[in-house]
């Protein structure tokens, strides 16, 4: 992404222009436009014209929209990467679409104030964003991150089972499949059988290796990872696989690929969910420790083991993560960024104000992006959880808020009384 311009004053009010470039661009904007913001980008309208013979003459023109937003639409589709017949290695397919619905609130020539649009984002043009209730510090936070050069995939993974392969790219806060191969094997029995057998296992590895080319962008020098993944031992004929046919094609730069930055690991079933094993594997984990989705998946294992060993530790839920909160026990949050595409403001105020909350008493705070497998089962388990410092009972904190609300509710009787 591109920073185009910037103006925000220090009570967050004013606006901000992006270029978004590739599909983690897009979700990016997802996630910081939200309803009541105003947005203007590029359109494309077909306008009518009456000449003064009165024949109607229509074209479409592209012009600059400004909305008042009502609705945003992300989607993450891999039927277009999957019709794509590119061999570049460089994997530059954009499969993410984003539409933004609105009111048109700036006069233009060709469209009247008011009209209902629905505006395409388009990679490469630029979006101006002004937020109606100020730009939070999630949202500026979320501008920088996406603004860092070089991101990209960092990971590509073949998740495969027995003539299935799933092709995935992770990047900093997306997961994509960007395609999937099915191929029926038929069991391996008598003779007759064994040869319709290895026919199909041919054309699976075939198939595999060909999409492997068009989907993993192996090339690329920000890659640090290609997975091999598997149950059994389907991984290691397939990166044999590939590996012998790069070296019959003589492609240098796969082989060298494959043998600086392949990895097999093992997983418990051939299903993209599965991705969360393979980031908390030691292999992967030593070498993306650095990365964001990474750390989403250490932090939420660490829930999960403290939950199981010292569940006074591991809190979870809107209302019991507050409460840690308040008495400053929390030591790691764990939230989903689906909270803060909240449709009421008060709400999204209400989870960034728990965030800065617990980052100015030292905490840290981990936000999750519901793209990944991890922040999936973070929502869940809610969107929120929360790994403390020290331990509290749930029911005793309960029963202290109790008391200090019939407390309030007995002062604020005895004013009243005096009063009257």
């Amino acid at each position: 992404m591109k920073l185009v311009g910037k103006y925000v004053d220090k009570h967050g009010a004013g606006h901000v222009t992006l270029r978004p470039e590739d599909d983690e661009d897009m979700w990016h904007l997802y996630n910081l436009i939200q309803k009541g913001d105003s947005v203007r980008a590029p359109a494309i309208r077909r306008v009518q014209k009456t000449s003064t013979t009165g024949s109607i003459d229509s074209q479409r023109i592209r012009l600059n929209l400004t909305l008042a937003v009502t609705s945003v639409e992300f989607s993450s589709y891999s039927a277009a990467a999957e019709q794509s017949s590119s061999a570049d290695p460089s994997g530059s397919n954009n499969s993410a679409a984003l539409q933004i619905a609105g009111r048109v609130i700036v006069e233009n020539p060709h469209v009247k104030l008011g009209a209902f649009h629905t505006l395409d984002i388009e990679a490469n043009r630029d979006v101006r964003i002004e937020k109606s209730d100020g730009w939070d510090s999630i949202a500026l936070s979320r501008v920088e991150e996406a603004i860092v050069p070089g991101r990209g995939a960092e990971v590509g993974a073949i998740v495969c089972g027995e003539g299935t392969a799933a092709f995935c790219l992770l990047s900093e806060h997306m997961t994509l499949v960007t395609h999937r191969i099915s191929v029926p094997i038929p069991r391996k029995a008598a003779s007759a059988g064994s040869s319709q057998h290895d026919k199909a296992l041919t054309k699976f590895y075939s198939t595999l290796y060909d999409a492997f080319i068009r989907h993993i962008p192996f090339g690329n020098v920000g890659l640090k990872a290609i997975v091999f993944a598997s149950p059994g031992w389907v991984r290691d004929s397939v990166y044999e696989y590939v590996m012998q046919e790069a070296g019959k094609r003589n492609d240098k730069v796969l082989q060298r690929a494959l043998r600086e930055k392949g990895m097999k690991i093992h997983i418990s079933s051939p299903h993209v969910h599965s991705l969360v094993e393979v980031l908390k594997s030691p292999e992967i984990s030593s070498q993306l420790k650095e990365t964001k989705f990474a750390r989403e998946g250490l932090a939420l294992d660490k829930f999960h083991k403290m939950l199981a060993t010292d569940e006074l530790r591991a809190w979870y839920g809107p209302k019991h993560v507050a409460l840690a909160a308040d008495r400053g026990a929390i030591g790691t949050l764990l939230i989903s960024d689906e909270l803060f595409r909240a449709s009421d403001p008060d709400t999204r105020k209400k989870y960034v104000a728990l965030v800065e909350g617990v980052q100015q008493k030292g905490g840290d705070a981990v936000i999750f992006s519901s793209m990944h497998e991890s922040g999936q089962q973070l929502n869940q388990l809610s969107g929120i959880a929360a790994i403390l410092t020290f331990p509290l009972d749930i029911e005793v904190v309960e029963a202290e808020e109790k008391e200090e609300e019939q407390r309030k509710k007995r002062e604020m009787e005895v004013d009243e009384k005096e009063e009257g």
